[in-house]
């Protein structure tokens, strides 16, 4: 077998085991998993998150999920904790502590610490037979047979295990909370999904030259228009109605049909009735029209009167289409 076969090799056996492990884990969902979720969402503080070593990497990424997801957490070291950071720790916060064995000596001297404050503790672990398995409140089995690391040394699969129950706990109070997509949003405004639920077409119009030309404008003028204002197209008006549009196409079809364009004016060459859209309108609906008639560019209205242009290249840019 040559190297690049036996990295394959190892690479598909490296997987394998580790999706028998978290399967496994679906059996170990069990009614105390229930009451530690339940407890969690019934509770006024907040989720404190600790673990040392890869566990507290797994902690921190389940801290992130769970700020995403509509439930308040903090990430604590546990080696920190016991050196200043127990000040984190607020009255009616729950603790989650993440340890494969539930016995290394940071997890041993933390977890009584938390337990004088009259903390909820919750612990992730292999062993619910360890110091962190006895005297936590809950336990959530994350248990694994062995890790994929072919020495059953360096914690692989046990920190996959520990960040699907993370998954887990987090997706359960996100049903709880009825947390949509909406919700989401609202943590990541800058997102594409945010964008989608909150940016308008105003918010794209207000930063485009607004192309504008009357219509009895001539066609040098057309043309510099469209050439200064760089969107493809303008709008012709009268008194600040739209009454139609002139695009790139518009004008390479009118010097495939005229010999001269000399006393033609922009109403002789304009689309009539172009397709616009209320200047108030969400951006993704904009998109909608634009895929919906097979445009590029699309013209916004306020209160009855030309607002501005809106390309479909705003939207590819805002990472809407």
């Amino acid at each position: 077998m040559n190297t690049r076969d036996t990295i394959i090799s190892f690479a598909q056996k490296t997987i394998k085991e580790e999706a028998k492990a978290i399967a496994h884990l679906e059996q170990l969902i069990d009614q105390e998993f229930a009451e530690a979720v339940h407890t969690i969402h019934n509770s006024s503080g907040r989720v404190i998150i600790t673990g040392v070593g890869k566990s507290a990497i797994i902690a921190s990424k389940i801290v992130a999920t769970m700020n995403s997801t509509g439930t308040p957490a903090v990430f604590m070291h546990a080696a920190d904790a016991i050196h200043g950071d127990l000040g984190n720790i607020l009255e009616n916060d729950i603790v989650i502590c993440i340890s494969k064995s539930g016995n290394t000596p940071e997890i041993k001297v933390l977890v009584p610490l938390i337990k004088n404050f009259n903390n909820t503790l919750i612990g992730i672990t292999s062993n619910k037979d360890s110091f962190l398995g006895k005297e936590a409140d809950y336990i959530l089995n994350a248990f694994v047979e062995k890790e994929a690391c072919p020495n059953n040394l360096a914690p692989t699969t046990s920190t996959t295990a520990q960040l699907v129950i993370g998954d887990a706990v987090a997706v359960c109070l996100l049903h709880l909370k009825g947390f949509s997509s909406r919700d989401f949003a609202k943590y990541h405004p800058g997102g594409a999904l945010g964008k989608k639920l909150y940016l308008r077409v105003y918010d794209i119009t207000a930063a485009n030259e607004k192309p504008e030309v009357s219509s009895d404008a001539t066609i040098n003028t057309v043309i510099v228009e469209m050439t200064e204002k760089r969107l493809g197209a303008t709008a012709v008006t009268e008194d600040h109605k739209i009454i139609g549009i002139i695009t790139d196409g518009d004008l390479r079809r009118m010097l495939t049909t005229n010999t001269s364009f000399e006393g033609l004016t922009a109403k002789d060459i304009m689309t009539k009735n172009p397709k616009t859209i209320d200047n108030a309108a969400m951006a993704v609906d904009a998109m909608e029209r634009l895929e919906e008639y097979g445009i590029s560019q699309l013209l916004a209205e306020k209160n009855g009167s030309y607002a501005g242009l809106l390309h479909i290249h705003d939207l590819m840019r805002e990472g809407i289409l």
